[in-house]
């Protein structure tokens, strides 16, 4: 089974990859976000960014930096195929999945005021915010040093194949299709 990690910053493109590998590549997904849209409709939370934030951040703080991961790997696992965890947000999630074996972690960026454009055009429950708040929100989880909180910054680092996706999906598709050659074999 392969195990591949995304991470990126907000509105760069992880659910198009995430899409890309699923129907080109025969990826099973697995999200953090449908992980934590799931707990807080359980317990009748709103679903927005900060309580999704503070949710896996309790999370974690309760049961290790990489209980979300891990959880979701558990699933993966039952599926018996190769399979993508999108949203990875912690160095103990990357680390977890590293221990796995045949892990490969995505990173995926662009231009902000870009990344806010996508985000106001796909207007889900955490998107409808402004553009302040939208870099606020993506500072906050971009560096801390309390290893239960997001670290976007410190996993992108970490990455194995980082995409640029400031240009066209076919160009992306292009890189997708060219890093996974070498991860297939």
């Amino acid at each position: 089974m392969k195990i591949i990690g995304i991470t990126g910053t907000l509105g760069a493109g992880k659910g198009t990859i995430v899409d890309y590998l699923i129907t080109q590549h025969h990826y099973m997904h697995f999200s953090v976000r449908g992980y934590l849209i799931k707990l807080l409709t359980q317990k009748g939370l709103e679903i927005n960014r900060d309580t999704m934030v503070e949710t896996a951040n309790n999370l974690r703080a309760i049961h290790g930096p990489s209980f979300i991961a891990e959880e979701l790997f558990k699933e993966a696992c039952l599926s018996g195929q190769n399979c993508i965890i999108e949203s990875i947000r912690t160095l103990g999630e990357v680390n977890a999945l590293r221990l796995k074996g045949n892990f490969k972690l995505i990173a995926v960026d662009a231009n902000r005021e870009l990344r806010y454009q996508r985000i106001t055009e796909r207007a889900s429950e955490t998107d409808k915010v402004s553009y302040q708040t939208f870099v606020d929100n993506e500072e906050r989880e971009m560096d801390s040093t309390d290893p239960n909180k997001q670290n976007i910054g410190a996993c992108m680092a970490l990455a194995d194949i980082k995409f640029s996706n400031d240009r066209s999906l076919i160009d992306l598709y292009k890189d997708i299709d060219l890093a996974f050659e070498k991860f297939d074999d």
